[in-house]
């Protein structure tokens, strides 16, 4: 029972974040309009700064590499990605693309996930993912974030847990 554990070469050692949680300031998504309604959580709390991860977010990374982690599983922000329709803020994109790049440089592979539960605030207010446009906006944000960061990905997730959307929607 005491044998060590052995794990293949190549194993993904690493950790997970999801934008809103950790980013901070993401007040274009409608998880912030949710946030912002009387009683809609204990106490009252509310994202907020998170982390600061939009400044700050090396500090973590450089924790990473000292643990000895090799992969990273990070989200991007759509509403941050694309504010309003058909407008993609590049700032963003440069900002991810420098955040990504910290990573690799680290040794850390990233694994990016496009969707970690939160959408714009424009495409919310449009009906989400029941209206007729949600697959070709969300095509359109995806073909955007995936040609300006495809040389520094390795991995990719579209939807972070799938079934938790459709348990908390459909099935209620």
């Amino acid at each position: 029972m005491n044998e060590p554990l052995h794990f293949p070469t190549g194993f993904l050692w690493g950790t997970a974040s999801s934008s809103h949680q950790t980013e901070g300031n993401n007040t274009n998504n409608q998880w912030w309009d949710f946030e912002q309604q009387p009683n809609a959580i204990r106490f009252g709390a509310r994202s907020g700064l998170a982390c600061d991860w939009w400044r700050n977010a090396e500090p973590d990374f450089d924790h990473m590499q000292r643990l000895g982690l090799n992969t990273h599983r990070l989200s991007i922000e759509w509403s941050r990605v694309e504010p309003r329709p058909g407008e993609i803020d590049h700032a963003a994109l440069d900002r991810y693309r420098e955040m990504i790049g910290g990573l690799r440089e680290r040794g850390i592979r990233p694994m990016v996930c496009l969707h970690h539960f939160t959408e714009p605030r424009w495409f919310a207010h449009a009906g989400g993912w029941e209206q007729a446009e949600a697959p070709a906006r969300f095509q359109r944000y995806t073909r955007t974030v995936v040609h300006t960061l495809r040389d520094l990905c390795d991995f990719w997730l579209t939807i972070n847990e799938p079934l938790v959307g459709l348990g908390q929607s459909w099935f209620r």
